[in-house]
């Protein structure tokens, strides 16, 4: 029975960066030996076991044999005579087809037959066998890791394999949770653009997100948008939400907002009149086709709605700016509120040209949201029942002394202004 360290740690050990997790697998034993150490079986569908002292995951060498469509399609065997190159010949790319012994990369080197170490020198994403074919995860995979190593390109020959899996249909079939997992992991990442220029040049962004695809190409007013395209403002803004260093739930607004505009009449182009009520809808479709969570479609629905106002908002007067509180429901959710404010920056800022710009909008209705708060509406109701006023009239005379402070806190900038 020999252990080995695979996959991700020895690759972030040999790129020289942070080893969160480690990877394990166990070649010569059999579960029966496991359980005998003391190990713990997890594993559902193969033979997983828990260190009984670090909780680690230990994983029995395996092979995969093709069976049917989809990632699911797939026969697993674990035995005790299944090889360590075996193993690693089923995993996706060289760069985590990588072996050291338990001790590390420094005790006895690397066991390494499909050369991950030089395409990590060099930079490249390569798939490891004609197998990456048969899980269309994979495809998701390279998208992510060329959205996390910056400096990394896709080989020319994993490019075209991923085109051919697409043109096959195994995109048609992947589970909707798994592609979400990936997205997510992908827009969480140091670049994330560069998730989604590879599906879109293997021609799986058609295939899974066709309401993103169609914004390449789509002009938009040079005089807002230097960049023009709505799809490289698209990549802008979602690169600026990485740098902003935002949580899920904005990035995804980020990647939504805009969506309308690839519906729009191309006699109205470069306007694009009404997109963003079109961006709300599409975004519905998104979201239950992909079963994106509740937090992450929420915030992008008020942003895709909204943005529009926020990015205007410097013009509102008082009433129209509770008004705009009230739809993005800030009162209530006021940590909703800042992401929704921070998604706005991103797009602001998202433009060429505008990268280092201020948004001063957002410190703008923060205050102002602050203002509204700081009406206590406890006792306006209560003076109100008082005088026997009840129902919709409190919620007025609560609305209007919100738009009161609000006003009061505009005034001392007129003045200055």
């Amino acid at each position: 029975m020999q252990i080995y360290m695979v996959g991700g740690a020895v690759r972030d050990k040999l790129l020289g960066r942070p080893v969160n997790d480690h990877d394990w697998v166990v070649v010569g034993a059999t579960p029966e030996q496991m359980l005998e150490l003391g190990y713990l079986p997890v594993g559902r569908d193969f033979p997983v076991f828990l260190h009984p002292e670090t909780r680690e995951e230990y994983a029995l060498a395996r092979t995969e044999r093709k069976s049917g469509r989809g990632y699911r399609g797939f026969v697993v065997e674990s035995s005790s005579d299944v090889t360590l190159e075996e193993d690693l010949s089923r995993r996706d790319l060289t760069i985590n087809a990588i072996a050291t012994n338990a001790y590390g990369t420094s005790a006895g080197g690397i066991f390494d037959p499909y050369s991950g170490a030089k395409d990590i020198e060099a930079r490249v994403l390569r798939h490891v066998t004609d197998a990456f074919r048969e899980d269309p995860v994979r495809i998701l995979r390279v998208a992510r890791f060329a959205a996390r190593f910056t400096d990394f390109t896709v080989a020319p020959e994993t490019m075209q394999l991923m085109r051919e899996m697409v043109a096959h249909g195994e995109v048609d079939h992947l589970v909707a949770e798994r592609v979400w997992q990936e997205l997510a992991r992908g827009l969480m990442e140091e670049k994330p653009s560069r998730m989604f220029e590879v599906l879109r040049e293997c021609g799986a962004l058609q295939v899974l997100l066709p309401e993103v695809a169609r914004l390449w190409g789509v002009p938009q007013r040079a005089e807002y948008h230097p960049e023009v395209d709505t799809g490289v403002h698209l990549m802008m803004v979602l690169d600026m939400a990485a740098r902003l260093q935002a949580p899920l739930p904005v990035r995804f607004a980020c990647l939504v907002h805009d969506l309308g505009k690839g519906t729009t009449a191309a006699d109205m182009l470069p306007r694009h009149i009404g997109h963003e009520e079109r961006s709300a809808e599409l975004l519905k479709d998104v979201a239950e086709r992909l079963r994106v969570p509740v937090d992450c479609r929420e915030t992008a629905d008020v942003v895709a709605r909204e943005h529009g106002h926020i990015h205007r908002s410097g013009d509102l007067s008082a009433a129209a700016l509770v008004r705009l509180l009230e739809r993005c429901d800030a009162i209530r959710k006021p940590e909703r509120f800042a992401d929704i404010l921070l998604a706005c920056e991103c797009d602001a800022r998202g433009r060429l040209g505008f990268e280092e710009s201020a948004y001063p909008q957002r410190q703008r209705l923060a205050a102002v949201l602050a203002a509204v708060q700081s009406v206590v509406t406890r006792d306006i109701a209560a003076q109100a029942a008082a005088k026997g006023v009840a129902g919709p009239q409190v919620g007025a005379l609560i609305h209007q002394a919100r738009v009161e402070a609000v006003a009061q806190w505009l005034q001392p900038r007129s003045d200055v202004a």
